[in-house]
């Protein structure tokens, strides 16, 4: 078996997202002499060829595209191990709950106002992030719980607490016609010709074609919606953030969304714990929008 040490793995991630040698040394702060050295004995030591090199540049192969995948989830393991251990050492210090900006904005109140009702228990401090960001920053350990959904967001390696199942509604803008309408159906508001509907990320973070924008910032598809250039369908739940240029319309054969609390499988801290008794206490299951 070969041993693989962190500072190659860092070598070659560098070289194979810049897929330039130049950049990736500057990147590193090294000269570019022993990173293609580096990268040279880390292809023979794997006895596989990494990279295709020639005039024109710079391309992963086959094992290369999965040296990549795997090294990046190896780094960022290393990366939360060494945050996880550093933050265990102060027992005052907050659980960090990641959770994306406007979403279950109920659910996630009234999990902080039980939390804060415990006697003696740890304060959470939360972290607001974008589209799919959850996954990724509690996994590098940035975070130790994330508010998430399912079946949208990655759940892969971590243990999960349902809170809420809930239907779903199109954020329309409120002169459109559709806005008019007691209820819709998927048909319906994938095929607008004058207001596509906005992609989400597939689990992969890939993005599945269509003329709509790609959901990235809720703040930014909010604007967009109220211009007329889209519309989103979201849990009802996430309407919160809803503007007084939007309408929102039950889409009665969208499926549920489950709201869950994660985090990391294995893990040991009483502090999570403690959060996961809460958040199970106040599991709540709602009726579908369109109810």
């Amino acid at each position: 078996m070969v041993d693989l040490e962190t500072r190659e793995l860092r070598y070659f991630v560098a070289v194979a997202e810049e897929l330039h040698f130049g950049r990736a040394a500057d990147r590193l702060g090294i000269a570019q002499p022993p990173l293609s050295r580096a990268i040279r004995l880390l292809e023979r030591r794997l006895g596989v060829q990494l990279l295709d090199r020639d005039r024109r540049g710079v391309a992963l192969t086959e094992a290369g595209r999965v040296l990549l995948r795997e090294a990046a989830t190896a780094l960022d393991a290393v990366a939360a191990a060494a945050r996880r251990t550093q933050r265990a050492a102060d027992p005052k210090r907050p659980l960090v709950l990641v959770t994306k900006a406007g979403a279950s904005h109920d659910v996630l109140r009234r999990l902080l106002d039980a939390q804060a009702a415990e006697p003696g228990a740890v304060p959470v401090e939360v972290l607001l992030c974008e589209v799919g960001e959850q996954a990724r920053l509690l996994r590098d350990g940035h975070a130790d719980v994330a508010l998430m959904h399912h079946p949208y967001d990655d759940l892969a390696g971590f243990d999960t607490e349902d809170l809420r199942v809930e239907g779903q509604v199109a954020i329309l803008p409120a002169e459109h016609p559709l806005a008019a309408r007691e209820k819709l159906t998927l048909a319906e508001v994938s095929d607008v010709p004058d207001l596509p509907i906005a992609r989400w990320p597939r689990l992969d973070g890939s993005y599945p074609d269509g003329p709509g924008p790609e959901a990235r910032t809720q703040s930014k598809l909010a604007q967009l919606v109220a211009l007329g250039r889209t519309l989103l369908v979201i849990p009802a739940s996430s309407r919160a953030w809803q503007w007084p240029e939007h309408v929102a319309v039950p889409v009665v054969d969208a499926p549920s969304v489950t709201t869950v609390l994660a985090w990391p499988s294995g893990s040991n801290s009483l502090a999570v714990a403690a959060l996961v008794r809460s958040a199970a206490a106040l599991r709540d299951t709602a009726p579908p929008a369109h109810a």
